[in-house]
């Protein structure tokens, strides 16, 4: 997964010139994917904006990876569930607003996983 060129506005990133308007994750095989908010779009009235909670990382155990990014939005708004956040440390994850992720994710030469959020 080297050579990544990646592209953050606020609403949409781009990888490698195609362009995404959802929040996704890219997996450590490469693939992208989009990011399953539904899993937790039952929290949005709790937290003000659909969080990424536990129930979207289920994912995480059939990977295999190095590093662990999470683009919390560009003013790193995206709410984390309690339940989540310690399964992400667990991992070590980094956690930055999603134009700061993009510079690290740019950098990594390991094999890694990346939960992007676009918007706020």
């Amino acid at each position: 997964m080297k050579n990544l060129s990646l592209k953050a506005k606020f609403g949409s990133i781009t990888i490698n010139g195609d362009k995404y308007e959802k929040d996704i994750i890219i997996h450590s095989n490469g693939s992208i994917a989009k990011r399953e908010k539904k899993k937790s779009k039952d929290l949005k009235s709790e937290y003000g904006h659909t969080p990424l909670s536990e129930r979207e990382l289920d994912f995480l155990g059939h990977e295999q990876f190095d590093a662990l990014y999470v683009g919390a939005g560009h003013q790193a708004a995206l709410p984390i569930t309690p339940q989540a956040q310690e399964i992400l440390d667990k991992y070590n994850a980094v956690i930055l607003p999603t134009p700061q992720i993009i510079d690290k994710i740019e950098k990594e030469q390991r094999k890694f996983v990346a939960i992007i959020h676009v918007t706020c």
